[in-house]
């Protein structure tokens, strides 16, 4: 073990030769550079009326400069000195000198201050030179001279005086801390230094001075015959104490520190106290320094007297206090070192959409007509008297698309009776749609929501820029629309788990999928969330691939990052499966149960990069059409599904499903079971509605966002702001052109169990009689259909099996799509005869 230790230690300063040879290269060439511009700049001074035409004249051989570099040293003091900053240009090259220190790791300057202090400089001697000169030479440059011809006319030369006597003064106050208090402290801390220090160094003065006093003594009773030199030879002069510890020299690693009480006559009371200095070092363990009793005897035996010699000494070594959690201490010094990690250093410029993006919509303010109320309500109380409903009181509250009419029934009513009523008082108040809430939850009343004539619009502005939506401090704040009280209503995504939407052609759905993006949009970094889009029609989420480099996700092997195949939905579920299980195994190993906590752990650098953690973003899987993949995938898509459903919660893995048909072959228990959130615009039936949302009402919604949310304990109806395609292409423009990461998110790749077992090689050999005359038939009818080679070639079903496995391994079909017939690989016959060809040769 000693050898193999030795081996790398020799092998080390080697290994650090070879890497510290880019960066010596590059510290000397900044410092070398540094030389160049000094020398450049101080020849320029000294010439520049003379150079000043030969600047631009760098190409011309006849024309010669006077500069040390020539025109190259012309050159640079024209661009920093005369165009630029004048005298402040030496700063340049003084920085270029920390630069080349800061490399070769020399600390010599500390970086940030004086990087701040030349930044005060470079802007205000500029300004200085120009006000001394009044813009006559080079010693302000361009920059000093403007500035200072526009504060000059703006505040005068006086002012303009004030100004920089005020700055400078302000500087050295801020930097020397010059403030009279603080001076006054400082003065009164040097003299309690210096004091203290003079009385450090005569630890016993008392006893010293008994002892000249006696020393005095007998001096004077010295005989006149006698010479002092004979009398101090006889006289022992009391030795002072020894300052210097023999433990000074390992101060690194432990400080000894000895209580002496000043009146103390005796060690029995004495006690050594060691505390702990331990510098945590990441690569190794922390070594704590032992201090043996004898050795600690030999520091008070500095101290001692030879007289007291023979007393008693007790010694006590405090205890050595272990390491608690040494992770703790590590990552806090990482955290002091570093900072907290940033996720958004990747994307540090990224600007969040502005409010620009959307449209204006002019004023949303709800306007109440009180001859509708009133109208409404005479005819809601005439109603129910006709049918012995007798009413206590009345309220109105009016919406942005419809009024909530909240009644007291008078006592000894039954609800039910007035649940019965629904169609009679939609038919009297000539009502698109009625709905009775019947009793409203939390209230002692029953409500009945009538459509309003002249509804209002809530815009996707309205809401964005609301203080509860710019305020809010949910993981994934999603934004539907205003209430029936018109309050902004929000939720988070994080805490439903899981989104269900279903609604008729027409309605609203897309809508509502389009404001909920955008709202995520608005106010989530592109680290921190991405999507997984499927769009089974191809054209609703299209408007969001300019946004594939910022905020999409998609499989290693994909072409498109929004996922319009059925194979390739099915692999993208299975793949998000795979996700959600290396997420867990993550959250176990760093002791977290969700996503907040172990991102918070991995910003405090807590968690290892190296063993494979990670900052992990938001993932929302969005569906917009779920029914088509039932019809064509079926289990394929259902159990992934399923299971994304209940267990991707806690790993931050949320999904928005979207429906247009919701029947009970489309959304089964299971997956109800596992969407307690669910958003209902208008459907057909009041069947479809109770599958959404387990009662009726949906099916009595007026359509164009007007919608029904239920969130387990309550069905709100809302009004969901209207987002509107143009709006939605810019907001995704305006994302696009920032600069973005390399590619989209890549999610885990996943290798199906068709793709795995694939038909085998193809043999020309092997081929059968009818193979070519099959595919023929095939590219012609650009359909790759078992049954109809059946029929065309009158073969029994095992033949025409295995000439399509043939098509297949040959490359002519593609593989088994379920349902549907195989997709041909080839287009038209003249390229399937030279395709032919070759398999012959």
């Amino acid at each position: 073990m000693e050898k193999k230790s030795q081996k790398n230690q020799t092998q080390t300063p080697e290994t650090g030769k070879i890497l510290s040879k880019p960066r010596i290269f590059f510290g000397l060439t900044f410092i070398v550079f540094a030389g160049v511009l000094t020398l450049s700049f101080i020849s320029y001074l000294m010439n520049w009326k003379a150079d000043q035409s030969q600047a631009g004249t760098m190409l011309d051989k006849t024309i010669k400069s006077s500069n040390i570099f020539g025109k190259l040293g012309d050159w640079l003091g024209n661009i920093f000195i005369f165009e630029s900053i004048g005298v402040a240009s030496f700063i340049i090259a003084f920085l270029f000198v920390v630069f080349g220190t800061m490399i070769l790791k020399k600390k010599i300057f500390k970086p940030w201050m004086t990087f701040g202090h030349s930044l005060f400089f470079i802007c205000w001697l500029p300004i200085l030179f120009g006000a001394i000169t009044n813009g006559q030479g080079v010693l302000s440059g361009v920059y000093g001279y403007q500035i200072m011809d526009s504060l000059a006319a703006i505040i005068g030369n006086v002012g303009l005086w004030v100004v920089l006597i005020v700055s400078i003064a302000l500087y050295f106050i801020l930097e020397f801390n010059l403030r009279p208090s603080s001076i006054k402290a400082k003065l009164n801390t040097i003299n309690e230094n210096t004091i203290g220090k003079v009385r450090s160094m005569m630890p016993n003065s008392e006893q010293n001075f008994d002892a000249d006093q006696e020393l005095e003594d007998e001096i004077n009773e010295i005989p006149s015959n006698v010479t002092v030199t004979d009398v101090t030879e006889n006289v022992k002069t009391p030795e002072l104490p020894k300052r210097e510890s023999p433990f000074r020299e390992t101060k690194k690693e432990a400080e000894v520190e000895t209580i002496v009480t000043p009146n103390q006559t005796s060690f029995d009371d004495e006690k050594i106290v060691i505390p702990q200095t331990v510098n945590l070092n990441l690569d190794t363990k922390p070594t704590i320094p032992v201090v043996k009793p004898e050795d600690a005897f030999e520091v008070h035996s500095n101290f001692s007297d030879p007289s007291t010699e023979d007393i008693k000494f007790n010694v006590e070594v405090a205890p050595v206090i272990d390491i608690i959690d040494d992770v703790e201490k590590q990552s806090q010094e990482l955290v002091d070192k570093h900072g907290l990690y940033d996720h958004r250093l990747d994307l540090a410029k990224f600007q969040m959409p502005t409010l620009d993006l959307l449209k204006d919509y002019g004023n949303e303010e709800i306007s109440i007509n009180k001859e509708e109320l009133e109208e409404n309500k005479n005819k809601i109380v005439g109603l129910l008297k006709n049918f012995n409903v007798g009413i206590a009181e009345i309220k109105a509250t009016i919406g942005p698309t419809v009024t909530l009419y909240e009644i007291v029934p008078e006592a000894g009513i039954r609800v039910a009776s007035i649940k019965k009523l629904q169609d009679d008082i939609a038919l009297n108040l000539s009502a698109l749609g009625i709905r009775i809430i019947a009793p409203m939850p939390g209230k002692g009343t029953i409500g009945i929501e009538v459509p309003r004539k002249n509804p209002t619009m809530v815009s996707m502005r309205s809401v964005i820029a609301s203080q509860k939506f710019q305020n809010t401090d949910m993981d994934l704040p999603v934004v539907f629309g205003k209430t029936i009280s018109n309050e902004v209503f929000m939720a988070d995504l994080s805490k439903m788990p899981h989104l269900l939407m279903a609604g008729a052609t027409g309605q609203g759905k897309s809508v509502g999928i389009n404001a909920i993006l955008t709202s995520l949009l608005y106010k989530k970094h592109p680290s921190e969330l991405k999507f997984v889009m499927v769009d089974p029609k191809k054209v609703e989420l299209s408007l969001y691939s300019k946004i594939e480099r910022h905020y999409l996700a998609k499989l290693p092997d994909a072409d498109e990052a929004i996922i319009t195949d059925t194979n390739k939905v099915i692999n993208t579920l299975n793949s998000l499966c795979i996700e959600m299980d290396q997420r867990y195994d993550l959250l176990k190993n760093a002791f977290c149960k969700n996503l907040k906590e172990y991102n918070k752990k991995f910003a405090e650098r807590k968690l290892n990069p190296e063993n494979g953690h990670r900052y992990l973003p938001y993932i929302v899987l969005v569906v917009d059409e779920f029914a088509d993949l039932i019809m064509t995938a079926g289990k394929e898509v259902e159990l992934p599904i399923a299971r994304l459903a209940q267990l991707a919660r806690a790993v931050g893995i949320h999904l928005i499903v979207a429906t247009q048909r919701p029947s009970v072959n489309v959304i089964t228990g299971m997956i109800k079971a596992n969407f307690p959130a669910r958003a209902a615009f208008r459907v057909i039936s009041s069947v479809d509605s109770r599958t959404i949302l387990d009662s009726t009402g949906a099916d009595q919604l007026i359509g164009k966002g007007d919608m029904l949310y239920f969130n387990g304990n309550e069905i709100l109806r809302l009004q969901c702001a209207f987002v509107d395609t143009p709006e939605v292409e810019r907001l995704a423009e305006f994302i696009g052109e920032q600069k973005g990461y390399a590619s989209a998110f890549l999610l885990p790749e996943y290798v199906s169990e068709e793709s795995s077992s694939t038909v085998g090689t193809f043999d020309p050999n092997e081929k059968d009689a009818l193979f070519e005359e099959a595919a023929r038939i095939i590219v012609s009818t650009q359909q790759g259909s078992t049954s109809m080679l059946q029929r065309q070639l009158k073969l029994g079903y095992n033949r025409a099996g295995r000439i399509m496995d043939q098509l297949e391994a040959s490359g002519i079909v593609g593989g088994f799509n379920g349902a549907k017939a195989r997709e041909v690989l080839i287009s038209d016959l003249h390229s399937l005869e030279q395709f032919l060809e070759d398999l012959r040769n």
